[in-house]
């Protein structure tokens, strides 16, 4: 059962760690202290739903509806092109943490759920491959897996989103500032060109 366990933790950290428009913008709304509640719980929630819902089964819904990640393909590399020309924008006219205007919360959460859900690679690494990986564990372990794998996006995001606060005090200039939207910008626009490359 542990390593079961320990193994769905594993390899649902190694799916979520890399560097990509979500994990942008939670270290972002850490940084600034701003509505970071609510950035980890929604992250952490779609993980567990699109987690288990793969695990149930709905992975082989996907497979066989394949035009679906291509609606979410196109639509997630249209919304990841305008978030990166944004960070453009900031980093033209850079702001420190406390010039910065908040940003309200339902703009936060509306942002979190599109960069959540309009990810195709989201549905491709929880869906499908976390759920098939768990489905091979058999019909009652593969629960567990599922739930190691949720647990590591736990620990991820609550590390993420509460950790980055240690980082605002050298974020606290609008030079600063600039480099991390141009990577931000870059990291976007890359991540938008793949996903049009499919």
């Amino acid at each position: 059962m542990w390593s079961t366990l320990g193994t769905g933790m594993m390899t649902g950290l190694a799916l979520i760690i890399a560097i990509g428009a979500q994990n942008a913008f939670v270290l972002r709304q850490g940084i600034r202290r701003e509505h970071v509640g609510v950035v980890v719980t929604l992250c952490m929630a779609g993980d567990a739903v699109l987690i288990l819902g793969g695990t149930a089964g709905i992975g082989a819904l996907v497979s066989r509806f394949p035009e679906v990640l291509d609606v979410l393909r196109w639509g997630g590399a249209a919304y990841l092109a305008w978030w990166a020309l944004r960070s453009f924008a900031s980093a033209a006219n850079p702001a420190s943490l406390t010039e910065e205007a908040p940003r309200s919360r339902g703009s936060v959460i509306a942002t979190t759920l599109a960069l959540t859900y309009l990810n195709p690679h989201v549905y491709l690494d929880t869906v499908v491959l976390l759920g098939g990986l768990a489905n091979q564990h058999g019909p009652d372990a593969r629960w567990i897996f599922a739930s190691g794998a949720v647990a590591g996006s736990v620990v991820w995001f609550s590390a993420l989103g509460y950790g980055a606060r240690a980082l605002s005090g050298v974020l606290s200039s609008p030079r600063t500032w600039r480099v991390v939207d141009l990577v931000i910008g870059v990291v976007m626009l890359a991540l938008a060109v793949n996903l049009v490359r499919g």
